[in-house]
């Protein structure tokens, strides 16, 4: 076991944030709050045969790209804020950080290498979240309300005041919202507030466990008109949710480049960072780059935020998703930009795909796959099935772009496409969505073949 005096160098970070080093012995120590190139002492909490882990105590040398952290609630200490675990690290070194999470993640799980790196998606790194959910909790012996993420490493809700990812109106809103609950009489049992942002409206849907009271949906209308925002209700599941008070604006987001709107309910699946999804949709459609003659199947399709920018390019795009819900909102949302001429929609369960599937949706030229985190196994497995047993009339798609919230399932599933279907995996890259965070986005661009097709693009 690492000795508490012993000075350790730190050399990466992983996919947790956490600094990586060797001690003495050569067993593997990850450090809560240390960045490569720093010397630290260490206190362990847990030890395995292989590894150790613990939390920094003492640093003698410290990396060029440490900073001050731009929120108070951030840090190791007792109480601290878990919503975020690199804001000590420069913003600049956590998206390349990121990138090579990504190239390790192919490397050594997919044994596939890019041959080209895409540069990484950024954007803000404060005031970025238009999503969240936010925990409540009813602290009777304290006299108070918590309103907030959830501690490190822990169940309970940090005391935060402000939080700088969210807006700063919505950052504003914390203490009100305390107050709120707190003058409430199911304070006891409101467990979680969610926020989603879109067109200028600030929606927060709050989860409830028993009816409200006459006097408490008054003190929601009485804080919607103080403070701007909409008030949602879910008493139970997602399906649930509805507005407190039928009527005022729709919840949407723009993808200006292709003049799309896309409207959506605040407990839909959206990004929770619009800015960003703005370039990487922008982008996804040029990597496919769909021809007017081609058609295109969306894979994991959602409300269609690549579907419907597919189809102002492609002839035709299928977009499959697992929720029949979700397949009609996209359907709504095809016809509200009128593009239900060139999208089609159908719901099934993307994780149970086999390739006799594969064959009955018919030829598409492109495909675009962004799946949960799960990954897209079963989708690429039914590929790589058909690539070792090819069947007459069907031909797999000469170019893929995949999406991807978990570089370690797109790295399983690249190391199918480019070592069994048959793919080149000609560009990767990272896409910093969540700042701040441990989260690693990207996206990769397979190409069928041994040569390059014909037609090249630019990101």
């Amino acid at each position: 076991m690492t000795d508490k005096d012993e000075w350790l160098s730190v050399e990466s970070l992983d996919i947790e944030a956490q600094g990586v080093a060797h001690n003495t012995e050569g067993k593997v120590v990850f450090i809560e709050g240390a960045l490569p190139g720093e010397q630290v002492q260490v206190d362990v909490g847990r030890h395995k045969n292989q590894w150790e882990q613990g939390v920094m105590r003492a640093m003698r040398r410290e990396s060029s790209q440490r900073v001050q952290p731009g929120c108070p609630h951030f840090g190791l200490h007792a109480g601290a804020c878990g919503g975020c675990k690199m804001q000590h690290l420069h913003a600049a070194a956590q998206v390349a950080i990121k990138q090579r999470v990504l190239e390790d993640n192919l490397a050594h799980l997919g044994k596939v290498k890019s041959e080209r790196m895409l540069r990484p998606i950024e954007g803000p790194t404060w005031g970025y979240r238009l999503r969240a959910r936010l925990s409540v909790r009813h602290v009777a012996k304290k006299g108070t309300v918590l309103v907030g993420f959830h501690e490190r490493k822990s169940r309970y809700v940090a005391d935060m005041q402000r939080c700088e990812v969210l807006p700063r109106h919505v950052s504003d809103l914390l203490m009100p919202l305390r107050a709120l609950v707190g003058a409430m009489d199911a304070r006891d049992r409101l467990p979680q507030i969610e926020l989603a942002i879109g067109g200028g409206v600030t929606a927060l849907v709050l989860r409830h466990l028993e009816p409200l009271s006459a006097p408490d949906a008054q003190r929601l209308r009485d804080f919607a008109a103080d403070h701007g925002v909409q008030w949602w209700l879910q008493p139970k599941g997602p399906d649930t949710v509805h507005l407190l008070d039928e009527g005022g604006p729709e919840l949407a987001y723009t993808l200006p480049e292709f003049g799309i709107t896309m409207p959506f309910k605040p407990t839909d699946f959206t990004q929770v960072n619009h800015q960003i999804n703005t370039v990487l949709v922008g982008r996804a459609v040029r990597l496919l780059d769909p021809l007017a003659s081609e058609r295109v199947i969306d894979w994991f399709c959602g409300l269609g935020n690549f579907t419907l920018p597919l189809s102002t390019r492609a002839r035709e795009v299928l977009g499959l998703e697992g929720s029949e819900v979700l397949i009609e909102r996209s359907r709504q949302n095809a016809r509200l930009n009128g593009l239900q001429a060139r999208t089609r929609f159908e719901a099934r369960n993307l994780f149970e795909l086999t390739a006799d599937d594969l064959v009955g949706y018919g030829v598409a030229e492109k495909w675009l796959v962004d799946p949960p985190r799960e990954g897209a196994f079963s989708l690429v497995k039914a590929l790589a099935e058909l690539a070792e047993a090819p069947r007459d009339g069907w031909q797999p798609p000469s170019r893929i772009v995949y999406v991807s919230c978990n570089p370690a399932t797109l790295a399983r599933d690249a190391g199918l496409l480019v070592h069994v279907a048959g793919y080149r995996c000609v560009s990767a890259g990272a896409v910093n969505m969540f700042p701040h965070t441990a989260h690693v986005e990207s996206m990769a661009v397979f190409e069928l073949g041994a040569q390059p097709l014909s037609r090249t693009t630019s990101p």
